[in-house]
């Protein structure tokens, strides 16, 4: 995969939020077409959010041919690649994000995939939430009395 240029990447900011709360009422593929269909087009799109989200994104920049590098954020148990926790299918091949990422040609990424990966530690994950913001609750009034 190719790096990034070292020049400025952008000089344009489009915020977006789903309820228009700030910048855009708009998903972020809206925009993102519009300046894809710009001359001159971009050279790249960097997408950082949600796997669904870089999903679209890839998918909203490929039928303009433009490289769209996504920055995959895994399960990731140990940081060597041993656990499997991480793996992803790019293009051909299998990919472990702790080693050979986090950042990845969106258009070559199988986000479904990744997608139901990730999601079977879902059960797991909204314990582990819930959990803390107990204890949160309970350390809350010690918080008060330093």
């Amino acid at each position: 995969m190719q790096c990034l240029p070292s020049v400025a990447l952008s000089d344009e900011l489009i915020v977006c939020t789903d309820d228009g709360s700030r910048g855009r009422k708009a998903l972020v593929t809206e925009p993102l077409k519009e300046i894809c269909m710009r001359t001159p087009a971009p050279q790249w799109a960097v997408a950082i959010g949600p796997p669904i989200m870089m999903k679209f994104c890839a998918e909203t920049t490929r039928p303009f041919g433009i490289r769209t590098i996504v920055s995959l954020n895994t399960i990731m148990v140990d940081g060597s690649g041993m656990c499997g926790g991480c793996r992803v299918s790019v293009g051909t091949k299998t990919k472990f994000v702790c080693v050979d990422g986090s950042e990845f040609d969106g258009h070559l990424v199988d986000f479904d995939n990744m997608i139901t990966r990730m999601a079977v530690y879902e059960k797991q994950e909204r314990r582990a939430h819930e959990r803390y913001h107990q204890l949160e609750k309970k350390r809350q009034p010690e918080l008060g009395r330093e």
